[in-house]
């Protein structure tokens, strides 16, 4: 099988000489747009087959952007999660994007929470799959893959790239053997994430994605832990957007308590849990996601 290409991709500058590499999926001239917020790992071509097709059919631009520190952008670790919106309106310009709409897969929830709570007249919905939550201050929960990282807090700066870059060679090593390595993993996967895994449209995509972005840089996955275990620089309470949190029962990376926990702090959000679903069982979901976001 062969998935949908980009119809366009390459790199938008952002602030102090940087740039973001982006992939473009749908018509350029489309009425609405979805910013799709890669997991971590991941990069710009994280977006499930279904939403690519979807793009095409049905009149919408949909945008993968890699953050910083993987595929074609440059490194850069911000101070604060929030400081990322300075740059992203900075793209957005660039993209002749005003009005637009979010999905966001785990690491790539905090990104696009920021994106909302930076333009609350820009951004009317947001959909949230297996989102990372914060780990400490008012809206904070502990637990999780992000809670074990809080234990390393005070390191993590220090090895951020030692550790992102023999990410990015570990990477560049398996290439050959990429296929073995997700079958491996998903064997000891939740019986959800296998099903997603085994999809061959899914499995290609993330072989696609982190073979071919991940070669040039896997720095994203470190910044994103040393951010995520700080304060973020905003509280999603005052995040006015709608928001739709997709969250499987039997996430093993994102607890189903963190998304009981942080969907009422909201002041508009709905929590739609999948039965017997993985961490990245909402991928498998694609078009539900976006008829629902796409709903203004």
């Amino acid at each position: 099988m062969t998935i949908t290409p980009a119809r366009y991709e390459g790199k938008v500058p952002v602030r102090d000489g940087r740039v973001f590499g982006v992939a473009e999926f749908g018509p350029p001239t489309a009425e609405k747009t979805v910013l799709w917020f890669h997991g971590t790992p991941g990069a710009r071509r994280q977006i499930p087959e279904p939403a690519r097709r979807y793009a095409l059919e049905h009149d919408v631009r949909v945008i993968g952007m890699d953050r910083p520190g993987v595929g074609w952008s440059t490194a850069h670790l911000y101070h604060r999660l929030a400081e990322y919106s300075e740059d992203l309106s900075v793209a957005l310009d660039h993209l002749e994007v005003d009005r637009f709409t979010v999905a966001a897969l785990s690491g790539g929830a905090p990104y696009a929470l920021a994106a909302a709570h930076a333009f609350p007249d820009r951004v009317p919905t947001l959909g949230i799959l297996g989102g990372v939550v914060p780990s400490g201050g008012e809206d904070g929960v502990s637990g999780g893959l992000v809670g074990f990282a809080t234990r390393w807090k005070p390191l993590l700066p220090l090895m951020s790239e030692p550790a992102g870059a023999m990410l990015t060679a570990l990477v560049r090593v398996a290439r050959p053997v990429g296929s073995f390595a997700l079958d491996l993993y998903a064997r000891f996967s939740p019986p959800g994430d296998q099903a997603v895994l085994s999809t061959p449209e899914h499995k290609e995509m993330f072989l696609d994605d982190l073979s071919t972005n991940g070669g040039h840089s896997m720095r994203a996955v470190v910044y994103d832990g040393i951010l995520f275990t700080r304060y973020w620089g905003f509280s999603v309470r005052d995040i006015t957007a709608k928001v739709t949190w997709w969250q499987g029962d039997d996430d093993n990376i994102v607890p189903l308590a963190h998304a009981q926990h942080i969907v009422p702090l909201f002041p508009n959000a709905e929590l739609r849990i999948i039965v017997g679903g993985g961490h990245l069982s909402a991928l498998g979901i694609g078009v539900e996601v976006l008829e629902t976001i796409l709903d203004w």
